[in-house]
């Protein structure tokens, strides 16, 4: 209720303002008429006048004050509540759908920052504009009616060269001749990546290529630059051209009437200043027509954004209190949204018993870290089904299974934060001493300790502040700060140097004791104490063992793969 009164106060302080200039153009006319009359007559009407303009001024004082206010309350209570909306439901969106090329982070930011800002700017600022001007037409056309309806009538029948004119005019001065936005943000997309990117660019020496890659994406609106003025002049002319033709018939047949006695010189002024002033008025109603359709376009596409379903329900099901860390996959077909001819698993079965550990390896595009994705119903399988206890996952409730699991990447992401907080993300209600057990459990607590701000030391966009041992460590910590029942390890050491791999390993074998876990690898001298070892290829598993019993498969992958690496030769691996 509070919203809606607030709305209607300043709607009705939009149109006390329209109706002030409609007065305002009225009392001008009757000023210039005033003139002609004797001395006493002009001396008298310019004081009533002079005190209608002062108490005008009072009033639009305090209106615009108080229209102003309204505007940025509505205005930024609108921006705050539309970005809150599109950033949830973006963040609700399945895995696939960020995979497609149209909802990339450079686009999407695009979009949280400019369809907030531009809604705030039609509906808010537009609209009420639109209005005023609505009201000041309606204002103008009842009160020359009333003066004389034959030179409004004129008038009006020439309203399409004046509103012509003056629209012509108020697009030219915009800029009139094309929506570019779309060139813009291909170029701003360029940037963004060079930004990001920073320090390849810079270890590649690339800043002129990416320089070069920017001002091309620009050439597409420059290059219509040329022409876009060329047209808009041209029009713009004739536009004037009507204008001023259009004052002349007004100005003509006022004579006619004068001269026929059927309206007074008076009167024809008042008419004629009142509808001129509303002509720039439609004209300004005519330009917001283009904002307006970009508007509603841009609704159209926050709401598209808003009432998407996710194809990856994350609200429904049952809630699991404990998980025991049973992990099967069962007769599973899969193809990434992104890539559907390409076929993935066909067929495809693997069980994990529960506080066993496994580990995945294999050549690249074999579907290791596919089935990473699949226990933490990233995606759907097309065909199959995927289980934890026995359960199908696709019956659980989204949030419920993922607080069970734990996730440690080859590339930890970090949160541009403090080593406290980006540890807390894997659990809201953790104490700290809970941040502190875990540290200490991921080999991380000695160093975050000797640093001069300790746990409240800040890593940086990304954790650049950090090494890649320490990122992974803190990575680890905030798996384990879930005590979660399953872990998955998708190639957490493959970037590491020996002596940091050391360290997180030994990390790593603590967390997993007790725990299911799943290990994507490709170092295989990190996995040799895993309980099972399987060799997927196509997309199938070819070999399954233990480290000792599938050594002696002479000739087999995984004795063929440790042999490739034990003679440094990684040319697949």
């Amino acid at each position: 209720m509070a919203r809606l009164a607030s709305w209607c106060t300043w709607y009705w302080l939009r149109l006390g303002v329209c109706y002030l200039a409609t007065i305002f153009s009225l009392g001008l006319a009757h000023a210039l008429v005033s003139y002609y009359k004797d001395w006493e007559t002009t001396q008298r009407e310019t004081k009533k006048i002079v005190f209608f303009y002062c108490a005008s001024a009072v009033i639009t004082f305090v209106i615009h004050i108080a229209e102003h206010l309204s505007f940025s309350i509505i205005g930024e209570r609108l921006t705050l509540r539309v970005r809150e909306q599109i950033f949830r439901a973006i963040l609700r969106n399945e895995i696939g759908w960020f995979d497609e090329t149209s909802n990339i982070s450079s686009i999407l930011l695009s979009r949280l920052e400019t369809d907030a800002s531009l809604l705030q700017l039609i509906i808010v600022d537009r609209s009420a504009t639109l209005l005023q001007n609505m009201g000041m037409i309606v204002c103008s056309f009842i009160i020359a009616f009333i003066l004389n309806w034959r030179i409004t009538a004129v008038i009006l029948a020439t309203y399409p060269l004046i509103v012509g004119g003056a629209l012509s005019e108020q697009l030219f001065m915009k800029g009139f001749g094309g929506n570019l936005r779309k060139a813009y943000m291909r170029a701003s997309m360029c940037a963004v990546e060079g930004v990001s990117n920073i320090r390849t660019v810079a270890a590649f020496c690339s800043e002129e290529k990416v320089v070069g890659l920017y001002a091309r994406e620009l050439q597409v609106p420059s290059r219509s630059s040329f022409q876009r003025g060329l047209i808009t002049g041209f029009f713009y002319g004739i536009s004037q051209f009507c204008l001023y033709s259009s004052y002349a018939l007004s100005m003509w047949y006022s004579s006619v009437l004068i001269d026929k006695g059927l309206a007074s010189y008076e009167v024809i002024i008042k008419s004629y200043i009142v509808l001129v002033v509303t002509s720039y008025a439609v004209a300004d109603a005519l330009t917001l027509a283009p904002d307006i359709t970009k508007g509603n376009r841009t609704a159209a596409s926050v709401f598209e954004l808003m009432d998407r379903k996710t194809k990856v329900a994350c609200d429904v099901g049952e809630d699991i209190s404990t998980v025991r860390g049973v992990i099967e996959i069962k007769g599973v077909e899969f193809r990434y949204p992104s890539r559907p001819e390409v076929v993935v698993f066909k067929g495809f079965d693997l069980r994990v018993g529960a506080g066993m550990s496994m580990a995945l390896i294999g050549t690249s595009g074999s579907g290791k870290s596919t089935v990473i994705a699949l226990i933490l119903r990233f995606y759907d399988p097309t065909q199959g089904k995927v289980l934890i206890d026995g359960k199908d996952i696709k019956e659980l409730r989204l949030a419920s299974l993922r607080k069970h699991i734990g996730l440690v990447q080859q590339e930890p992401v970090l949160f541009a934060t403090t080593i406290y907080d980006n540890i807390l993300f894997g659990k809201d209600d953790a104490t700290e001493a809970d941040v502190v057990e875990a540290s200490k459990l991921a080999n991380a607590h000695s160093f975050i300790s000797a640093l001069p701000e300790g746990y409240s030391t800040r890593v940086g966009e990304r954790g650049v502040q950090l090494s890649g041992g320490q990122k992974q460590r803190v990575a680890i910590a905030r798996a384990i700060i879930k005590n979660p029942a399953i872990l998955l390890l998708d190639e957490a050491t493959s970037a590491l140097d020996a002596e940091s791999e050391r360290v997180v390993q030994r990390a790593l074998d603590k967390v997993m004791e007790g725990r299911t876990t799943v290990v994507v690898a490709h170092r295989l001298s990190t996995i040799r104490n895993v309980d099972v070892i399987s060799v997927l290829q196509g997309g199938k598993i070819i070999e399954q063992g233990s480290h000792s019993s599938l050594m002696e498969n002479h000739g087999g992958a995984y004795h063929n793969m440790i042999l490739l690496q034990q003679n440094k030769s990684t040319s697949a691996y």
